[in-house]
């Protein structure tokens, strides 16, 4: 992964972190719950968009690696299986 990519990845997950702390000053201050529900909903979706980039750029890894090696079929494998496990 290249430096530029990691940093935004890495700033994200920092607003996420943010995010989170924010949720949890809100339980503390018992704030409405419709108010904590919308911040959670913000946190997924904030999380799934980072587990999207970095899913595509294993998925480039996974493809320029077989055509170097020859080996789609063990690269789709590895490719499916992850994709599994983030679709969970």
């Amino acid at each position: 992964m290249q430096t530029e990519e990691r940093k935004k990845i890495i700033s994200r997950l920092k607003r996420i972190e943010g995010q989170v702390r924010g949720v949890q000053r809100m339980i503390d201050e018992e704030a409405n719950c419709s108010e904590i529900l919308n911040q959670i909903a913000a946190i997924k979706s904030a999380v799934h968009q980072v587990g999207v980039i970095i899913f595509e750029h294993h998925a480039h890894e996974c493809i320029a690696r077989s055509l170097q090696t020859g080996d789609s079929g063990e690269a789709f494998e590895e490719m499916v299986k992850v994709m599994g496990r983030f679709i969970k």
